[in-house]
């Protein structure tokens, strides 16, 4: 049999159960765990961190490793159950007729090996082709995942492209074969929104040509919407609700996907009026599941004696032949119920000027062959002309892709950089060129950071508790280790985390809770400005809803000054008062959230609105494709920093765009757009999201 001439489901998984063994304990990881994919269809597999999604895909894979087992259940691809095959037999499926794309690209690349021999190794492998036929394949698909001269590309290194790149090549390298099925985990999750959104768009238009099925991975609904035909969402180990993508959306029946649903910052959130409602409770651990439902503890409608009585199976919903939910109780619940009303907060008073920061340019001199310590000298402009005000209470969001200077700008703030020009006035007093071992005490503490990794932020050897002291003890607050303590266990009841967590040691608390240690350091010293850098995109959705709502309520509370930089720009539209857009060390749009999300817009952030992925039926999105790669600020374009990407150019006469900067306009009271566009042109653009009506 060819891999062509199989008509029935390309994947079929029923009843799966994968262990992982250790000396103490068998793990259970996935149980009871059935799914149907059939030819030419996209699937989608969402849940938290932990529910087994990957374990799935490596169980399919047939790669779990020395401990990992199937202890239960079948996996049939065409038919014919990979359980059972050799492992001469997986080979030749692998890479052929199964190719798996991960989430980190440089994991699939050998980075002593060109882009081209790389390629030409899988049709060579798999095939037997000649090394020519492989190489003109290769060009091929490169230009297929519409990369910039292929040629080039095929050339270099995996280090000589960028993230987005690689992402492609390794997608050219699982298509190489045609394979029948392919696993994509959390491709996207650690590239830029604009360059996710083309990835996305590629996945879709090449599986529509060569007729591929998918298994898509990710903790991101609204990738699933714009993806997938059919969704299936786990929670700890088991698949809790299956079904077509819009029945599931929009006739959700599992008490699990309506909270993720209700964790996620959609348009329709207000941070005052809608807040975000987290999920209740942890995620529980495999070998301390609770008896019954697994999500029994955390869900709204449990009922005990009831839920808690012995293990759920999946039934069947009225309506949709292929819609089932592992819920005893889903035909009793409302499930058009509005949601139970949290707590509505009065909007902030927003207070006087904290932050002035005027012309600021950050230069960085380096070798133009820095490897070798070359003559020639290179001038980076990581930050060009920036100007803005914060104020007391108020969350200004500065979103942009990698590269456009928002880190570095923070690392100026803090101190761990001098600026090369302009003024940063904190409460009219002048820091710019002040370095951090040079400010005094008050200074540091009222410019604190949470960073987006809360793993790499706390020292493994300490507890929680003296981490929180010895911050307070740095910023002079307590006179004795006494007074120290008691201020440490009120910081730990401002962010909402036990006091008995003080002696325990980071590698017992989950990505949130080392969050909200974070958060409790950052606030330790009464900080005035915090600077949150992408402080939850490592967390999983529910847990971001909840850290995200602390957040706001410690900035209620203390009267600070939030610099939220992000480049979700969901969570911005919910959490912030003001957002500033950068592209390439340059400021090119700033005001209100309204002002930035409704027209007239800078064409940088149409685009960025148009690559955000909205998990909701009811909105329409305007689809506007962002070509190109970010430049290099080594070597930035001549006139406009955008004018190599702006679909807009051709409505500028005159090539102006390509000769000057454009002077930042006020376009209303507080709202400014760097750009050459006729007023009247910009006055006339089309939204790009809008909300259906009910």
């Amino acid at each position: 049999m060819t891999k062509w001439d199989y008509d029935g489901p390309i994947l079929e998984i029923e009843n799966l159960s994968i262990s992982f063994f250790t000396r103490l304990r068998e793990i259970p990881a996935v149980m009871d765990f059935s799914c149907v994919v059939q030819p030419g269809e996209a699937m989608g597999l969402v849940g938290e961190s932990g529910c087994g999604k990957s374990t799935v895909a490596l169980g399919i894979m047939q790669d779990l490793g020395v401990n990992g087992r199937i202890v239960g259940g079948s996996i049939r691809f065409k038919g014919r159950d990979l359980c059972t095959m050799t492992e001469a037999e997986l080979r030749q499926i692998r890479g052929s007729e199964i190719a798996m794309i991960y989430q980190e690209p440089m994991a699939s690349l050998n980075p002593a090996m060109k882009i081209d021999r790389q390629l030409m190794e899988v049709p060579m492998i798999h095939e037997g082709v000649s090394a020519d036929k492989a190489r003109e394949m290769a060009r091929r698909v490169i230009e297929d995942v519409k990369l910039p001269d292929p040629d080039r590309i095929l050339r270099s290194y995996p280090h000589q492209l960028s993230g987005g790149q690689q992402q492609r090549v390794v997608i050219a390298m699982a298509l190489m074969s045609k394979p029948s099925l392919l696993i994509l985990d959390e491709p996207t999750t650690a590239l830029d929104v604009t360059v996710e959104a083309a990835i996305v768009d590629l996945v879709k238009e090449l599986g529509e040509k060569y007729g591929t099925s998918m298994l898509f991975i990710s903790h991101n609904l609204g990738l699933i919407l714009e993806t997938c035909d059919r969704i299936t969402v786990m929670y700890s180990g088991e698949a809790v609700e299956t079904g077509s993508v819009a029945e599931v959306f929009e006739h959700m029946r599992h008490p699990y996907t309506q909270a993720l649903f209700r964790a996620i910052p959609l348009p329709t959130a207000d941070k005052h009026a809608r807040p975000l409602r987290a999920i209740p409770g942890n995620f529980p651990l495999p070998h301390e599941r609770p008896p019954g439902c697994n999500f029994g503890p955390r869900c709204d409608y449990f009922e005990a004696g009831r839920c808690d009585g012995g293990d759920v199976p999946m039934f069947p919903v009225p309506g949709d032949a292929r819609h089932e939910t592992r819920c005893l109780r889903f035909a009793e619940i409302d499930w058009d119920a509005p949601p139970p009303v949290e707590a509505a907060t009065e909007e902030v008073e927003i207070g006087g000027p904290v932050l002035g920061v005027e012309r600021l340019r950050k230069y960085y001199e380096v070798a133009a062959n820095a490897l070798f310590g070359g003559r020639n000298r290179k001038v980076v402009k990581a930050n060009e002309d920036i100007t803005f005000t914060a104020h007391e209470s108020e969350t200004l969001a500065i979103v942009g892709e990698s590269g456009c200077g928002k880190s570095t700008f923070a690392k100026v703030l803090m101190g761990l950089e001098t600026a090369t020009d302009g003024k940063i006035l904190l409460d009219n007093r002048e820091i710019q060129s002040i370095p951090i071992e040079e400010r005094d005490t008050r200074t540091i503490a009222s410019i604190q950071m949470v960073f987006q990794n809360p793993f790499d932020t706390l020292n493994p050897s300490m507890t929680v508790g003296s981490q929180i002291m010895r911050a307070l003890e740095i910023f002079g607050v307590g006179r004795t280790t006494a007074e120290r303590r008691a201020r440490m266990l009120e910081l730990l009841d401002l962010v909402k985390l036990p006091r008995e967590f003080a002696t325990r040691m980071p590698r017992q608390l989950s990505g949130g809770q080392k969050q909200r240690v974070g958060i409790a350091r950052a606030f330790a010293g009464g900080a005035r400005i915090v600077v949150a850098d992408e402080p939850v995109s490592a967390l999983d959705v529910s847990v971001q809803a909840a850290v995200t709502d602390l957040l706001m309520e410690i900035q209620r509370t203390e009267k600070t000054t939030l610099l939220f930089i992000s480049h979700d720009l969901s969570i911005v539209r919910y959490l912030s008062d003001r957002v500033l857009v950068m592209y390439l060390g340059h400021v090119v749009e700033i005001g209100s959230t309204d002002q930035v999300f409704a027209p007239p817009y800078h064409p940088y952030t149409e685009a960025l609105l148009s690559a955000v992925p909205i998990a909701d039926t009811k909105v329409r999105k305007r689809h506007v494709v962002l070509e190109g790669e970010i430049p290099s600020a080594m070597n930035p374009p001549t006139g406009c920093p955008f004018q190599t990407r702006c679909r807009w150019k051709d409505s500028v006469p005159g090539g102006l765009c390509e000769r000057e900067v454009p002077p930042a306009r006020e376009m209303a009271d507080g709202h400014r757009i760097k750009c050459h566009l006729a007023e009247d042109i910009l006055r006339r653009m089309e939204p790009v999201i809008e909300i259906a009506a009910e």
